[in-house]
């Protein structure tokens, strides 16, 4: 007790006379101290003092005794609670990635502004020091992207790193809650036309369309001007026949219900092109994968129905891989012989009978497409169309199937070098035995890009053509995959100067609701309500298919309102058919814009960035001048005052803001 007085005295003193006490020395905090539970990243999960994959944490041969090793794409989120002076660390890619393969990006932001980033960084190469100043920053973000490579082999150390903390310790803290809310209104009462303006068919060739429309049942159906050869169910609206003579025939839908009659325009162009708009429909893949069958897919023609889908345009019900014999399987419901005497493809025995389930399909006033490959064996074993293509697409045409995909798969092993001369061969040859069918069967290249087939794959016959990798190939790596394939391979390949009507660039399907999980089950899309909304504007703005390729049996009311915003499809199948581009980008904002067919603008406002902000388009990027009246399409609502020369909106993490600008004179709502 005899120190307390001298103790209180010395107290009195400093407080009396002002007199400064030493600030408290700051505390050493190790990264790999924090609990590392919340950290995002690609895969694995991220490990305290070791690589991603449990082992010792080394670069370029240097070894590290602290530190936090990640797996791009990562994101290692703190509060610092305004107690950090600083932060240091040695970022580089670790050795146990094995594969030169290997790039990372590494960022640190602050506050939502980027206070320092790595150049790429690769298997081999020495480690970087980074050092920073923490004064008033709250939040810190520490960010490990793939570099646009994708995430194959991104092991990301952030050796050494630590804290100097003066203040509350920081801590690792999940994503901000991101709820999954619906933006697009529900359809009225009231009929309203749907769908694309045009469509492409053959002379002589049969015609299956359903005019798309929502409004409340009973509906009765009619077009006016309908040419000779064609009839259509009032009941249904599902139009058939066939045109014999070519030509463009102008005519008018009509739908009325107990509130009214609604007309609308469309065009029949009867000729030689096809696909005059993107394809919208489904596919098996990514929800089915192996495990398809014929009663998957008539359960999932009637859920395109019963959900709505078809009443706002979509068409193909399309099954991919695994439906033919697979030479050797053991399972009896794959195996048989891949053939018959006269060497056409048998279907296995989960698929009975072709031509009824395609009857089937059809009978709901839809489409049917079915998958094979140019090589002797499908990506996943089955039985290819090498050797045997004439015969394989005469019984696709007599199945009644009306797209194909053609997957190049075990074709690589025929290919005499990886040349466009060897990229073209096999589509070459489909496209024009397609030409020859007696019914219009779409055919879609699926080939990953290769050989940029962009410039060539129309040529070949092509519909669409994929422009980059499975957009699925990994379930985590699709949040990566959707930035990287989607907008990064489309601006650098300036995929926007290729594409139209009757061929598209396509950056593989939309991976929304539940999806396979490659484990044998489903579960929900890796990608948070902003990451779907700017996945399906994305596609929208490109001219992009609209292939959902989630569980279409277990659409719940996001999904399906992502799926049938009239609006957001209106830009994908305008009959322009100019496919958008980026315009500017600042940072992780990005500006897309696509020119319309009446003149109107639609842009994209993208915030790939971790924290909201702000993002604003310029009416000189876009070439416009004057008041312009702006639409929320998510929405379906416009801003209540007209706007000159600039819009702003604040947007959040991964999301987007999708409007459509049109002039005003008098600034005037409505005009």
């Amino acid at each position: 007790m005899s120190n307390v007085k001298p103790i209180l005295f010395a107290a009195l003193l400093c407080a009396v006379f002002q007199i400064p006490t030493r600030a408290a020395e700051p505390e050493v905090v190790w990264l790999s101290s924090l609990d590392l539970s919340p950290v995002v990243q690609g895969w694995g999960k991220a490990q305290a003092d070791k690589a991603v994959t449990g082992k010792p944490m080394a670069v370029a041969g240097h070894s590290y005794e602290h530190g936090v090793g990640t797996h791009a794409n990562s994101l290692v989120r703190m509060e610092l609670h305004g107690g950090a002076a600083s932060f240091s660390a040695w970022v580089g890619v670790d050795d146990n990635a094995g594969n030169a393969a290997a790039a990372i990006r590494f960022k640190i932001i602050g506050d939502g502004k980027t206070l320092w980033q790595s150049e790429v960084m690769r298997l081999g190469q020495a480690a970087q020091k980074v050092e920073l100043a923490l004064k008033g920053i709250q939040t810190l973000l520490l960010v490990a992207d793939a570099a646009g490579n994708g995430i194959d082999f991104d092991h990301a150390d952030w050796a050494e790193a630590k804290l100097l903390v003066t203040g509350a310790k920081p801590e690792i803290t999940s994503l901000p809650p991101e709820p999954a809310v619906r933006l697009t209104p529900r359809p009225s009462g009231s009929v309203r036309i749907n769908g694309a303006r045009i469509f492409g068919v053959r002379p002589r060739h049969p015609l299956i369309y359903s005019i798309p429309a929502t409004g409340d049942h009973p509906m009765v159906f009619g077009v006016e001007g309908l040419p000779t050869g064609l009839s259509v169910d009032p009941a249904s609206g599902q139009i058939t026949g066939q045109i014999e003579q070519p030509g463009d025939y102008q005519v008018t839908f009509t739908v009325s219900n107990s509130f009214g009659l609604v007309r609308r325009g469309f065009k029949i162009a009867c000729g030689d092109t096809l696909a005059l708009t993107p394809h919208m429909g489904w596919n098996s893949w990514y929800v089915w994968e192996g495990h398809v069958t014929d009663k998957s897919m008539r359960e999932a023609a009637d859920a395109m129905v019963a959900s709505g889908m078809k009443d706002h345009g979509y068409q193909y019900v399309n099954l991919d891989d695994c439906w033919a014999v697979k030479p050797g399987a053991n399972d009896p419901s794959l195996g048989g012989a891949p053939r018959d005497a006269q060497g056409r493809i048998n279907s296995n025995a989960r698929f009975p009978d072709m031509k009824a389930l395609t009857d089937y399909i059809h009978a709901r006033g839809l489409k049917a497409g079915i998958y094979t490959s140019p090589g002797p064996l499908t990506c996943a074993g089955h039985e290819g169309a090498f050797g045997h293509e004439e015969a394989d697409a005469r019984r696709f045409a007599e199945w009644g199937f009306d797209f194909l995909k053609y997957d190049w798969c075990s074709y690589g092993n025929k290919a005499k070098g990886n040349t466009v001369p060897e990229f073209r061969k096999p589509y070459d040859l489909m496209g024009a035995i397609l030409r020859r069918q007696d019914r219009d069967l779409i055919l879609n290249l699926c080939q990953y890009g290769m050989g940029d087939v962009w410039n060539w794959g129309k040529d070949s016959g092509g519909h669409s053509w994929r422009t980059a990798g499975d957009l699925g190939g990994s379930f985590g790596g699709i949040p990566a995959a959707l930035f990287r394939d989607g907008f990064d391979v489309y601006t650098q390949k300036e995929l926007y100067k290729h594409g139209g009507p009757g061929g598209w660039n396509d950056p593989d399907y939309l991976l929304l609701g539940f999806l396979s999980n490659w484990q044998g089950g489903t579960a929900p899309t890796p990608l948070t309500p902003n990451e779907q909304y700017s996945h399906v504007s994305l596609w929208c703005l490109v001219a992009a298919p609209l292939i959902f390729s989630g569980d279409i049996t277990r659409l719940d009311d996001f999904t399906a309102g992502l799926l049938n915003n009239d609006e957001v499809i209106e830009v994908d199948q305008d009959p322009l058919g100019k496919p958008g581009r980026r315009l500017a980008a600042a940072d992780q904002t990005e500006v897309w814009a696509k020119d319309m067919e009446d003149g109107s603008k639609v842009v994209g406002l993208f915030n790939r960035g971790e924290m909201a902000c702000p993002v604003t388009v310029k009416w000189s990027d876009l070439g416009i001048t004057g008041n312009q009246l702006v639409r929320d399409l998510w929405r379906q609502q416009d801003f209540k005052v007209p706007y000159g020369n600039t819009f702003s909106t604040n947007v959040a993490r991964h999301g987007v803001a999708l409007v459509r600008l049109r002039p005003t004179r008098r600034g005037l709502i409505g005009e």
